[in-house]
């Protein structure tokens, strides 16, 4: 029996895809410069028991299956390999429970992030990861990259929110791992393995998610500077003395003039780089007024507190904008996804800076800078094959220049196949041979999402 005919057995027909049309547009994520394979077919699961009929058939065949989510990664962690079957979990996207008590989700892997969040909205509840594609990834997406988004400085990442899961191993055996509880220490902690694996040991199926009390409505302050440096030292500042705040981002001054052009948003051509801080205390406007403070002491040429919730989503336009504008200087992008330490930033952008220079191309930096999480933005044209060599060489230099500052080669986009020749440099010979040993005992015929991490 083939196997087409194995998958029909256990799951209906609407569930596989097999027109080469259709299912070549399942074969990548976001991510340029990443390899991609033609799939056998694409399976759409609603049950943890039809994913555990394709895990089972997939054993018995040794077909590669590469487990999906929305696919707006950046990594190529979402990309097809020749033959493979795509497991496609989009349909699987029940909220299944939401529990203000013990302040809880559990929700399938394919509930999108930005309706995970207004549901819980309801109940006064907060979940707060919020990639910048909140409206399209799903949670099963985000647990696969461990992703982030621009609340982490106060909330943490996606790994701090998972509590428990449900995963399919590669054999179709159910593992029930973490808990429901708002402490648990008993065993090894499998859940959090599972975090950041990019389904290479396994396919989530359930999670449970941690939640918090709604926070009050935050608000934002605008500070420009004359220089990154001087906007870094008010980073540090800011962090050394104490502060919380619920956002901390920076644009460098190619983002902002990117911004400024496709959306005419006044800020100034001196500016050169732009400090976002926001704070959702009781008392937003005192927090507001001590950061403008220190970027004032910093060096900041113009500080701008909002005082009024819509007022603060007028800043925050330009950090909206910035990937749209940058994608509108040339035809192709690639986001980089370097953390250093905070104290390393203004090394990092000065750096990254001098990188644009020596390879003659246009890069953005936004970071969140109070993580020391930076996104260069690699601005190049497709169709030029010199300058999208240069793309690639600026990229890498990038990524080593942030392993020289003491950070790390991703911080919440994933590794997949962009970066997984960097990630053996990162962890050295014994942390890959160790992590390799991990994927043999989960994975022993390596059929889970085959050619991502190493």
């Amino acid at each position: 029996m083939d196997l087409i005919a194995r998958l029909r057995a256990g799951l209906p027909g609407e569930a596989i895809l097999t027109d080469p049309d259709v299912t070549g547009s399942y074969a990548n994520d976001m991510a340029s410069f990443c390899e991609a394979g033609t799939p056998a077919l694409v399976v759409l699961p609603r049950t943890v028991e039809q994913v555990q009929h394709v895990m089972r058939t997939a054993t018995e065949l040794r077909v590669p299956v590469v487990p999906q989510g929305a696919r707006t990664g950046l990594s190529g962690a979402a990309n097809a390999s020749d033959g493979c079957i795509v497991l496609s979990l989009v349909k699987m996207d029940r909220i299944i429970e939401i529990n203000p008590v013990d302040r809880i989700a559990v929700v399938e892997p394919g509930v999108v992030n930005a309706v995970l969040s207004r549901a819980v909205n309801e109940h006064g509840l907060y979940y707060p990861p919020d990639p910048s594609s909140w409206e399209q990834c799903s949670i099963g997406g985000n647990i696969g990259t461990a992703s982030g988004g621009l609340c982490c400085v106060k909330y943490g990442v996606t790994a701090e929110y998972v509590l428990g899961l449900d995963v399919v191993l590669a054999d179709g055996r159910l593992l029930s791992c973490g808990r429901r509880t708002a402490k648990g220490v008993a065993g090894y902690d499998l859940t959090r393995l599972f975090v950041g694996s990019e389904g290479s040991l396994g396919i989530v199926v359930r999670a449970v998610l941690a939640l918090r009390p709604e926070p009050p409505q935050q608000l934002v302050l605008a500070a420009e500077f004359p220089s990154t440096a001087a906007a870094c030292e008010a980073v540090c500042e800011i962090m050394a003395r104490g502060h919380a705040p619920s956002l901390l981002e920076l644009m460098d001054r190619t983002s902002v003039r990117a911004v400024n052009a496709m959306a005419q948003m006044g800020l100034p051509d001196t500016t050169e780089a732009l400090l976002l801080a926001a704070f959702d205390t009781p008392d937003p406007a005192a927090d507001l007024a001590a950061v403008g403070a220190l970027c004032t002491a910093a060096g900041a040429t113009q500080v701008v507190p909002a005082e009024t919730a819509a007022e603060s989503d007028l800043l925050l336009q330009a950090r909206r904008l910035t990937l749209t504008a940058l994608e509108r200087v040339k035809s192709a992008t690639m986001i980089d996804d370097v953390c250093v330490p905070r104290s390393r930033l203004a090394e990092m952008l000065d750096g990254t800076a001098a990188i644009a220079d020596k390879y003659d191309l246009t890069i953005g930096v936004v970071a969140h800078a109070g993580d020391g999480n930076t996104h260069p933005t690699v601005c190049f044209d497709a169709a030029d094959p010199d300058e999208s060599r240069r793309a690639r060489e600026s990229f890498d230099a990038i990524m080593a220049l942030g392993l020289r500052l003491g950070g790390t080669i991703t911080g919440e986009h994933g590794v997949g196949v962009l970066k997984k020749e960097w990630l053996a440099r990162e962890l050295g010979p014994v942390g890959l041979e160790l992590q390799r040993g991990i994927k043999d005992v989960f994975d022993p015929l390596g059929i889970l999402n085959p050619g991502k991490l190493f």
